[in-house]
């Protein structure tokens, strides 16, 4: 997973960040809970361009999250799971208009984590 955002949110809220959104994928997707990977990329002020405005929404930051997994949940978990996120962020401060999250998909195949396949 890829966290874009700002620099200074990030030295704020970064750890509860990461038990947010972390958490959220352990209860929408059913993860494992040591299944945590994450990469937080931060930017200074002028680094992260969005339209404020774009989907009718009222864009003050952005947050950008990008979920690499394996491709096997339906359409109805994935929503239940952007929601779980919009929700524990929004609990520490990060309002849902802020947040873009989208998901990257493969195959079991495409996965290395440390270990033989056999």
């Amino acid at each position: 997973m890829q966290i874009d955002l700002d620099r200074s949110l990030a030295e704020r809220l970064g750890e509860q960040i990461s038990d947010g959104i972390h958490q959220a994928l352990v209860d929408g997707l059913g993860m494992d809970p040591t299944d945590k990977f994450q990469i937080f990329r931060t930017h200074a002020p002028g680094e992260i361009v969005f339209d404020p405005g774009y989907n009718g929404v009222d864009r003050r930051q952005l947050v950008s999250i990008q979920i690499l997994m394996v491709h096997m949940y339906d359409v109805t978990t994935k929503y239940a799971m952007f929601d779980q996120i919009a929700k524990r962020l929004e609990e520490i401060g990060i309002r849902p208009d802020d947040l873009l999250i989208s998901i990257v998909e493969n195959g079991f195949e495409d996965w290395y984590a440390g270990k033989s396949r056999s």
